[in-house]
């Protein structure tokens, strides 16, 4: 493989392939289960091959393809056991590894930004990359100064690429918008792209990794590798030598699962404060568990840019849910755009339905489980509930959108970790506005 697909008819028709796929392949189960085989085996075969489509077309695709499988892979500790099984391993493959381009085309880009003679600038370089994800590779080399460095290459065609994955999704997006009477979606659909735009900058990218790096330098508990050189297509940075989270999700320890659970969303939550950026991709292949039990963040391309830290209603509104008191709760969400000046709801039902949300922090630790999760899931989903309406009629404001994103998939990272850990010592101590009551 030498390139992304960059034509958008190229990268829409594969990924029509996946429902395509499906479909065939239902067609195919109903005249094997005709011609006398076991239901369950054609079932199972067919998730098999299912799970394999989906890693094999997002995959090949990268860009904004494989970040929407990558977090699909953070999301499988919500879906039903039963569903989930034959998908887990290809979605958390998703965390780690990608089909990876040609050397040849890596060191085109190399030698196009760094000039001819990038290789004097190590001493050793390696062709085979140590990772590949959705935007760029990474390959490990050694600085001229004798540094292990890893050394992130942009995929030729990523922009196009990105870019057009996000034109599918929002044509998709906005088909359905109608369905919401709450949601507001074209200033989310704005940021959004705009955002993921963002992390096609590298230039930008190491600026973000440096002010991370200075933010937690020297820090007992949180690593971020400092950057050497920067270019456009291009980003030096320190080797960062540890265990991907995302094998101790699958082969951790409980006493291992915790501590890096502890790590994982204490970094998560502290990160705005302590740097005035909030990571924004938590999926587990950013992040690694060093030997000293320090955790190592890998990847600052996406984040959000809070410099006076998380907005101070933030904290403000969690302690007056968990105060019980409805009307203030309310009053904050309207202020901030979460319910919208045209939408009528009742203050009593909105605090039910954030109550199922804030069940971690009415204890001093929590056990994270996929069950958990799955619950939540299926009652935000339940047309039938009765609290399904509150839900339809709330807003996400575009300054949130990022936030959002980063402590949902966190939350589904520590699911998938089954782990306990902290999350109310964390927020109290991080997040402006909080002053969490006391426990009875």
């Amino acid at each position: 493989m030498t390139d992304l697909p960059r034509g958008a008819f190229r990268r829409s028709a594969r990924l029509a392939s996946i429902p395509l796929g499906i479909a065939g392949r239902a067609a195919l189960g109903i005249g094997k289960r005709a011609t006398g085989q076991p239901a369950a085996q054609v079932s199972a075969e067919m998730q098999a091959r299912t799970a394999a489509q989906v890693f094999e077309v997002l995959g090949s695709l990268k860009g904004g393809a494989l970040k929407f499988g990558q977090a699909l892979s953070m999301f499988e500790s919500a879906v039903p056991e039963e569903l989930a099984e034959p998908y887990r391993a290809t979605l958390v493959k998703m965390q780690e590894a990608a089909p990876p381009m040609a050397p040849e085309t890596a060191r085109a880009t190399l030698r196009a930004d760094l000039g001819d003679d990038w290789e004097q600038l190590f001493t050793e370089f390696s062709d085979e990359p140590a990772a590949a994800a959705s935007i760029g590779q990474v390959h490990r080399a050694v600085w001229s100064d004798g540094r292990e460095v890893a050394v992130k290459v942009q995929y030729p065609g990523a922009a196009k690429a990105l870019i057009s994955d996000l034109n599918q999704v929002t044509r998709v997006a906005r088909v359905s918008a109608g369905w919401v009477p709450g949601l507001d979606l074209q200033p989310v659909l704005d940021e959004l792209n705009g955002r993921m735009a963002e992390e096609l900058d590298y230039h930008l990218e190491a600026y973000s990794q440096e002010q991370m790096a200075d933010a937690y330098a020297g820090d007992p508990t949180i690593c971020v590798p400092n950057v050497l050189m920067a270019a456009e297509h291009v980003i030096v940075s320190e080797w960062v030598e540890g265990r991907p989270l995302s094998d101790i999700i699958a082969h951790g320890t409980p006493a291992e699962r915790n501590v890096a659970a502890e790590r994982y969303l204490e970094f998560i939550i502290s990160a705005p404060s302590r740097s005035g950026l909030l990571h924004a991709d938590p999926h587990p292949g950013n992040f690694r568990m060093l030997e000293d039990g320090r955790l190592g963040v890998l990847d600052l391309g996406a984040v959000s840019r809070l410099p006076d830290g998380l907005p101070t209603a933030l904290g403000e509104l969690v302690t007056l849910a968990l105060r019980d008191d409805a009307d203030g709760v309310l009053e904050i969400l309207r202020e901030e755009g979460f319910v919208r000046s045209s939408i009528d709801v009742d203050a009593e039902d909105l605090l039910a339905y954030l109550g199922r949300f804030l069940e971690p922090l009415r204890e001093d630790s929590f056990h994270f489980t996929r069950s958990w999760l799955r619950g939540i899931f299926a009652y935000i989903n339940d047309p039938l509930g009765q609290d399904f309406a509150v839900g339809l009629r709330l807003n996400l404001p575009p300054q949130y959108l990022l936030i959002h994103r980063s402590w949902m998939g966190a939350l589904a990272v520590l699911c998938q970790m089954d782990a306990t850990a902290s999350p109310r010592s964390i927020i109290d101590a991080h997040v402006p506005g909080a002053a969490l009551p006391a426990l009875d």
